[in-house]
């Protein structure tokens, strides 16, 4: 089974955001929404879903019109498919591959590839300049912009929220944890700061050390896990720390899965 973890750049509109996961039917895992990154992450699983959850965003979204903190190139901004139990990281390249030409053909829109050959952040740079799409037209779609799809190993989207707003702290923090294992940005979240993270290998370089390291240079408000988690990521966390990291047994893939009606990998 792949899971496809879908970010659309829209947070405010829960009802819309509501509407547009609900075409996953019976495959939607988790949605989570964020306001001030107008942003939602909306996972879910099978053959069916992710083109219907893109199909419906670009339908219903206009890039135009977007404001947030958050970085991004289209209505549907990244699409990474991701190999569960059963699949392998070759099943997730084709059908990333697959989806991506659907994409181009079928909506008009250019896609760029990450994975093997390069990163999500070497998109956020380059697209249309130094990075040229690889399906579909060399111009980006007038309301939808452009789809990054992707295929990659279970990571965490986990952000820190510090106590003190300040701005130039928490660049400090993010350029001082970003890593091989950790990719991090400072962002400025209304009255508050947050570091945003992707812990791309959470088992070698897990979130409680990651919230340790930040915690000894700067007080912690909050954390915070964006979709779900991975449940051996939960697993190597003591569990007197679970709520300190936003972690629990309920957000893990493995829980939704066996929510489902046909129950389950």
């Amino acid at each position: 089974m792949i899971e496809c973890v879908i970010n659309i750049s829209e947070g405010r509109d829960l009802d819309l955001v509501q509407e547009i996961a609900r075409t996953a039917g019976s495959d939607l895992l988790d949605v989570h929404c964020d306001a001030d990154h107008n942003r939602s992450v909306i996972t879910v699983v099978g053959a069916d879903a992710p083109p219907a959850v893109i199909n419906a965003a670009v339908e219903r979204l206009d890039l135009r019109t977007h404001t947030g903190v958050h970085p991004r190139i289209g209505v549907v901004d990244v699409v990474p498919f991701v190999p569960l139990a059963g699949s392998t990281f070759d099943d997730a390249l084709r059908t990333r591959d697959a989806m991506s030409s659907w994409i181009a053909n079928e909506l008009q829109i250019p896609v760029f590839l990450y994975g093997p050959e390069r990163t999500l952040p070497d998109i956020r740079r380059g697209a249309f300049t130094v990075v040229v799409p690889d399906f579909g037209p060399s111009e980006p779609h007038p309301t939808a912009g452009a789809v990054a799809v992707g295929a990659r190993q279970l990571m965490l989207a986990w952000n820190l929220w510090l106590c003190e707003p300040d701005l130039d702290l928490a660049k400090s923090i993010a350029s001082s944890i970003r890593g091989p294992g950790v990719r991090a940005l400072a962002l400025q979240v209304g009255d508050e700061v947050q570091v945003s993270m992707n812990l791309i290998d959470p088992l070698a370089v897990g979130p409680a050390e990651v919230y340790d390291r930040v915690a000894a240079v700067a007080e912690i408000a909050r954390a915070e896990l964006v979709g779900l988690a991975p449940q051996t990521v939960v697993d190597a966390v003591h569990e007197n720390r679970w709520e300190q990291l936003n972690l629990s047994v309920e957000t893990t893939i493995e829980s939704r899965l066996q929510r489902r009606p046909n129950g389950g990998i």
